[in-house]
């Protein structure tokens, strides 16, 4: 069974979604991060995806207050990131409740530092960010795509220990466009060890069944839920027919 993970992007303590990664195609779902937090908890969800847009556009955490909320107010475990580029970073998104925490421009722009958090938190805690542009990966916000060949970079990275990475299709992501399945069919074919999280392009359940259908191990889903393209009670569904 598939791994379900919402997210929440957070941009001024709102629940935000962008279109592409542009912060000029801004959507304002909700005002109160933590209310919708409590309602992914109620549908039976147990992993949340927070992003710190403020964090990311800052390269440094942001938006720890809200982490500490939904960590303190749910039970939800909650992966972290944007903007973590420094071990104080690190400190306080994990004090502030972050059960793991993502890095990936860090990993390509300063991986001495995103090494030594692997080899300091181990890879139950540190997942990777491969976010990718025609297979190429994409750094500093989407906003520059390297040359480096997404399944090259996270064979690296899994030679170093990372265990779980989170791949966004950044052409996808905010569309509702369907998610790049073949993609990740082709990276787990060839790292067939690892927990691969689908996230970008997600718009209805069945998407979610097609991953499922072609064995990746987790999905992270947000605007499809935000827009009532996919319902809370789907999933609450799915999962008690599943588990």
């Amino acid at each position: 069974m598939i791994e379900i993970i919402p997210a929440i992007d957070i941009i001024d303590g709102k629940c935000v979604r962008l279109n592409q990664g542009d912060y000029t195609q801004k959507k304002v779902y909700n005002e109160n991060p933590l209310e919708v937090a409590r309602s992914f908890e109620d549908a039976g969800l147990r992993r949340l995806h927070l992003v710190d847009l403020d964090g990311a556009k800052a390269s440094h955490i942001v938006n720890h207050k809200i982490l500490e909320s939904i960590s303190t107010n749910t039970s939800l475990t909650i992966d972290f990131g944007g903007g973590l580029k420094s071990d104080e970073d690190l400190r306080i998104a994990f004090e502030s409740g972050a059960a793991m925490v993502t890095g990936g421009s860090i990993a390509v722009k300063s991986p001495d530092i995103f090494q030594s958090w692997l080899k300091k938190y181990g890879s139950k805690r540190i997942i990777l960010g491969a976010d990718a542009h025609n297979r190429k990966i994409a750094v500093s916000g989407w906003q520059e795509t390297t040359d480096a060949d997404i399944i090259e970079f996270i064979s690296l990275w899994q030679e170093e220990g990372i265990t779980q990475v989170i791949s966004t299709d950044i052409s996808r992501d905010g569309m509702l466009s369907g998610p790049a399945t073949e993609l990740y069919r082709d990276i787990l074919r060839q790292l067939p060890e690892l927990y691969l999280i689908a996230s970008g392009g997600i718009s209805s359940m069945q998407d979610i069944l097609d991953l499922d259908a072609a064995n990746i191990p987790a999905v992270i889903t947000g605007k499809a839920i935000y827009e009532n393209r996919i319902s809370l009670e789907e999933i609450g569904r799915y999962y008690a027919k599943n588990s």
